[in-house]
């Protein structure tokens, strides 16, 4: 239903050109103040729609950064994925050194208000610009079916910047209309409940007004549509009904969730959106292309746009992701996976390891773990996700000209790269110490070793032949995958079934929730049941558990777990709520036997640690050791097995020559991940319960007087006090 054609994303610039012909002489000002905008553009449809294009500009995801006050976390190393399995060390919420409060020093980073003064810098300045341009399109001369058209896509981005909150920090101030900084103003934080209540309004809106635009007619490619909105409407509701705001279980509410989510399933489908395949699914190579399409593609529900541009300015918006995670040797950076999360990982039948004691309700796999060997038999999503070495990397470039160095292999320009990332050491109390740095990697690169590397979301010419990187840049100044027009999925379509999965597991409708299961493993490669142990039909417990493993799995490193881990409060299950100062007797949570982790069959993640791996040469060559260059290898000379290529359907044969030169050259090497004390003794993640829904930061409180602050956080406004807004009260 979605067109191929990617609409251009227009700074405000363009729109306030539009404005000086008919604004007053102090434009320039009330500009810098207010970002102001001439009533007249809304009468012209280009103009308004440029207003609109801004607005995108402004909100939409940005795979390129962190989480912080104006992005979510979209799967890079930010201080929330660093709180999940995905990645050691210790995020700002997980520190147990440290225990965060508004002050400067130990106040987390802002994800609620932004720079202060600063229209475009603040979360109520981009509300601010949407109330505007809601109310500048409402009253202008455009048709009604123009207006829908333009309207329901604002409304989706006003609620998209509210629940970005309220996720975090529960209920917060609803402005609806324009207003200027003037004093006596007052907006108080309205109840967790209003504001899920008026980002759903907002949703539905959108999701009717788009209906003409995106359902009846084929919409530009990259706009959100009626599914879109759908889609997000279904997470919102999840969120209500999940234990973080739900820490009774009312059953009405995942009722709703049900009944809502199922019934608008057909729109969202009716819009173009399904589960990405390929007729030749190769070894995961579909839930991997997935993510290189340069066109419409059916899995990107809600998604941000790129370009490979090199021209700096408006015209070039690159992703960098590919920069991010490729080998040093090839011009990335690399990115390191955690060995937890890679233990953890499904095995080839779909089940858990044995060795992991994380979601206990689940059937162990009846392939044996072999640690020493993790890729040995496993889930094949984990090959579309982590790198080890002696697997191919493909990718179409000359990595010697672009750092200007000979030593970087050249593998047919990259077409052939095979990642040969194991290490040795240059002396032996190095190579023993767990936290030593001075390992050197084999192929050049050296201290870049980055252990296993991750790969999800990789622009892999072995499945993309058109790399969305074009032409690979070949100078020192440049990157080589710099100019990537890949685009970013925030929501997925594998989400909306998993979304309505867990909805129907939690309404009581499990054997529904198997079902929609499948779907997400039948894409992945699996057949019949999938993996999937038969008492899920019948155990909630047991099927919750499946979905949210399910869930870490299919969204690994897509910026989706935190809040997962918050939602279902798997950090402690959710027992400790009554050590927050002045928590009333309504926070304890009385439902899933007072303990979801106890429930789920998830061990707590507080009081455990994460540690990564690599592959060191053993002692029997050269006990492990060499120098400090690319030449002095102590496996030099020594052939190497054939890499592993996943073109090939036989995997398993490859993957057993790999292990059988791993037992001759190499052995798995615990590398520290997370921090130690100055004594080096091991410090162990600690998640306080008052995370679970943040204070409002000290320099949003100092400009909005009127917000109280939340139980648990102190008060700025109020000598420091103990906050009085209840986010649960109703």
């Amino acid at each position: 239903m979605i067109k191929n054609n990617i609409f251009k994303l227009c700074g405000f610039g363009l729109v306030s050109c539009l404005a000086l012909t008919a604004c007053s002489d102090d434009f320039l000002q009330d500009k810098q103040n207010y970002d102001y905008v001439d009533p007249s553009v809304y009468n012209d449809f280009e103009g308004a729609q440029l207003r609109v294009n801004d607005v995108y500009t402004r909100c939409l995801p940005d795979a390129n950064s962190g989480a912080n006050w104006k992005n979510t976390s979209t799967g890079t190393n930010d201080e929330l994925a660093k709180c999940t399995e995905e990645y050691s060390g210790f995020g700002e919420f997980v520190n147990p050194q440290i225990e965060l409060t508004i002050d400067m020093g130990t106040a987390p980073t802002d994800y609620f208000f932004g720079s202060m003064n600063n229209v475009r810098e603040n979360t109520y300045g981009h509300i601010r610009n949407i109330n505007d341009a809601i109310a500048g399109i409402s009253g202008s001369t455009l048709t009604q079916e123009q207006k829908d058209e333009l309207l329901g896509q604002l409304y989706f981005f006003r609620a998209w910047r509210y629940y970005n909150m309220v996720k975090l920090y529960g209920g917060v101030p609803i402005v609806t209309e324009v207003q200027d900084p003037v004093e006596g103003i007052v907006n108080p934080r309205r109840s967790t409940k209003e504001c899920i209540e008026f980002i759903l309004s907002d949703l539905d809106k959108a999701a009717k007004m788009l209906v003409a635009s995106t359902m009846e007619s084929q919409p530009e490619w990259g706009r959100v549509t009626t599914g879109t909105a759908l889609a997000l409407k279904g997470r919102v509701l999840l969120l209500w009904a999940s234990p973080l705001f739900n820490r009774a279980d009312d059953p009405s509410r995942w009722q709703n969730a049900y009944q809502t989510m199922k019934a608008e399933l057909d729109s969202i489908n009716a819009c173009g959106y399904g589960l990405y395949t390929e007729a030749d699914n190769v070894n995961g190579s579909a839930f991997a292309n997935m993510f290189n399409q340069r066109g419409v593609c059916s899995e990107a529900v809600f998604v941000t746009l790129y370009n490979n541009s090199t021209i700096d300015g408006d015209q070039a918006k690159n992703n960098s992701w590919e920069r991010g995670i490729r080998p040093a040797n090839t011009s990335g950076s690399g990115k390191t996976a955690s060995a937890m999360l890679i233990d953890m990982f499904p095995m080839a039948d779909g089940k858990r390891p044995a060795t992991t004691d994380t979601y206990t309700k689940l059937e162990a796999s009846s392939y044996a773990y072999d640690s020493e060997h993790p890729f040995m038999n496993r889930d094949p999503r984990f090959y579309r996700t982590f790198r080890f070495p002696g697997f191919r990397w493909a990718y179409r470039g000359n990595s010697t000209i672009l750092n200007d160095d000979a030593n970087n292999p050249l593998y047919d320009n990259g077409t052939n790269y095979e990642l040969w990332n194991y290490v040795w050491y240059t002396s032996a109390e190095d190579r023993d110490n767990d936290n030593s740095s001075n390992e050197y990697a084999a192929d050049n690169l050296l201290q870049s070793n980055s252990g296993v590397m991750i790969c999800k979301r990789s622009d892999d010419l072995d499945i993309n032949d058109t790399p969305l990187y074009g032409e690979f840049a070949a100078s020192k100044t440049e990157s080589g995958f710099r100019y990537s027009a890949a685009p970013y999925m925030e929501i997925r379509y594998a989400e909306v079934l998993l979304n309505l999965a867990e909805a129907a597991c939690g309404a009581g409708h499990m054997d529904e929730a198997v079902e929609y299961l499948k779907q997400v493993r039948m894409r992945a490669g699996y057949t019949g049941d999938c993996g999937l142990q038969a008492s899920l039909s019948s155990d909630k417990a047991a099927c919750m558990s499946a979905i949210l493993y399910e869930r870490q799995i299919e969204f690994a490193y897509e910026g989706k777990r935190f809040d997962d881990m918050r939602r279902w409060l798997l950090f402690d299950g959710g027992a400790n709520f009554n050590q927050i100062e002045g928590a009333p007797s309504t926070w304890t949570l009385t439902g899933w036997g007072g303990n979801t982790c106890t429930w789920l069959g998830f061990k707590p993640f507080n009081g455990q640690r994460r540690e990564n791996m690599e592959f060191r040469v053993n002692n029997d060559h050269n006990n492990g050791l060499g120098g400090t260059t690319f030449d002095s290898d102590p496996l030099l000379n020594v052939e190497r097995c054939a890499a592993v290529d996943l073109r090939v359907a036989d995997l398993n044969s490859q993957l057993e020559t790999l292990k059988s030169w791993y037992d001759q050259y190499l052995v798995r090497k615990m590398k520290k991940g997370d921090s130690r004390d100055q004594n080096q003794v091991n410090l162990f993640i600690n998640y306080r319960p008052k995370y679970y829904i943040l204070g409002i930061p000290r320099g949003a409180q100092s400009n909005m007087k009127a917000v109280e602050q939340t139980i648990g956080w102190d008060d700025y406004n109020n000598g420091h006090a103990n906050g009085t807004f209840d986010p649960l009260a109703e």
